[in-house]
């Protein structure tokens, strides 16, 4: 059967994340549907990281195998004529092998993490940032971030209903910026690992605003880090902030 190499934008606002849901929308759900209209097929998808509800992406990727083939214009076009006007787009689809899976075949995953640190609320980038509307201090909250690099138990970072079976994780990338448009200021987390534990960017991010906040110190971080316990980790930073912008095979 062919297979197909699709990447996907979306805004995760409307979904209850990306897995297919019984009664629930989904961003899965949504594709499979457009698939079996422009096709006839029932065609299951695999992507590269499943999200949580109201968490975005730029660069999504995810794999299905189709009876036919298609040219891969005709994929994406017939797909995204079938999703309109939900906020799901294939940016584009590639024909690949059969060993490709895009979960197993990835060895590096992105976030982005956006905070709108002003007093005002967000207008044009409403529903994609964390409004802050306290003074951060970047500085803090790099040096807080250096403890959090390498590998490591991360516990204390997880949610609960992880279903990962190990905690340890390699944090490969974890960089604090500060992005300013005259008086709008915007910090941005990036981060990159091979995978990531259940609400891990989150929690990283919310302890990170804690640091920023005055309210803890790159000691403090290092030591919730270390005592592997979720009740020491900051707040979990909303999902409307986080966006999964891309994966490396």
């Amino acid at each position: 059967m062919p297979r197909y190499k699709l990447v996907i934008e979306y805004d995760g606002a409307p979904y209850r994340g990306w897995q297919r849901q019984t009664a629930q929308p989904s961003v899965q759900g949504a594709i499979e549907a457009a698939v079996t209209k422009f096709s006839g097929e029932q065609a299951g998808l695999t992507c590269a990281g499943r999200t949580d509800t109201g968490v975005h992406a730029t660069h999504q990727v995810a794999h299905l195998d189709l009876a036919k083939e298609w040219r891969t214009d005709v994929v994406r076009d017939a797909i995204n004529a079938h999703l309109h006007p939900q906020p799901v787009a294939i940016v584009s689809a590639e024909r690949v092998g059969d060993d490709f899976n895009a979960r197993h075949s990835a060895i590096r995953r992105h976030y982005r993490y956006r905070i709108l640190n002003r007093r005002s609320p967000a207008a044009l980038t409403r529903g994609q940032v964390w409004q802050v509307p306290w003074a951060l201090d970047v500085a803090r909250m790099q040096a807080a971030s250096r403890p959090l690099l390498g590998h490591h138990d991360f516990t204390a970072f997880r949610a609960a209903e992880c279903q990962a079976r190990s905690p340890m994780r390699t944090l490969e990338q974890l960089d604090v910026a500060l992005m300013r448009f005259g008086v709008h200021d915007e910090i941005v987390v990036a981060t990159s690992a091979r995978s990531f534990l259940h609400h891990q960017v989150r929690g990283l991010v919310g302890t990170l605003v804690l640091a920023g906040s005055g309210k803890a110190t790159t000691e403090d971080v290092a030591d919730i880090l270390a005592s592997r316990d979720r009740s020491r980790c900051g707040p979990l930073a909303p999902a409307c902030g986080l966006t999964f912008v891309g994966v490396d095979y």
